[in-house]
């Protein structure tokens, strides 16, 4: 089975997925990720990844991109097309794409968001862990 990306609103097959090339987070690692161990298909400790990421998009002034509610719908979505039972959901939100400068795009510039999965069998999650 191919393995499903969501990149600013579309779900793609993970291998097509793109990124703007003057997106901020490639051109200057600009941007914020989370990731959540997934077991049983059910993200770990959900709410402190949440509280994390909201905390860090505001530190760095990042616009929050959608509402919880929706990216937590984005977040299970793409664990369910990717089948995940253990594994790991990745989420990247950038500043977002602007001509390639310094000083930060103008306000009201859409962050982008790109999601991926994959499974990772759970002993080797666990050994991971430890």
């Amino acid at each position: 089975m191919s393995r499903i990306a969501y990149v600013n609103g579309s779900y793609s097959p993970h291998g097509q997925a793109v990124v703007h090339i003057e997106d901020r987070g490639f051109q200057f690692a600009d941007g914020v990720y989370e990731v959540w161990s997934v077991f049983d298909g059910k993200m770990a400790d959900y709410d402190g990844h949440m509280t994390r990421l909201a905390r860090s998009l505001t530190e760095l002034r990042i616009d929050i991109p959608m509402t919880r509610a929706a990216l937590t719908q984005v977040l299970k979505e793409v664990i369910r097309r990717n089948r995940i039972k253990d594994g790991i959901v990745y989420l990247q939100v950038t500043r977002g794409t602007a001509r390639r400068d310094h000083p930060f795009p103008p306000p009201g510039t859409p962050p982008s968001v790109i999601v991926t999965a994959k499974n990772i069998p759970a002993a080797r999650g666990e050994a991971q862990a430890r």
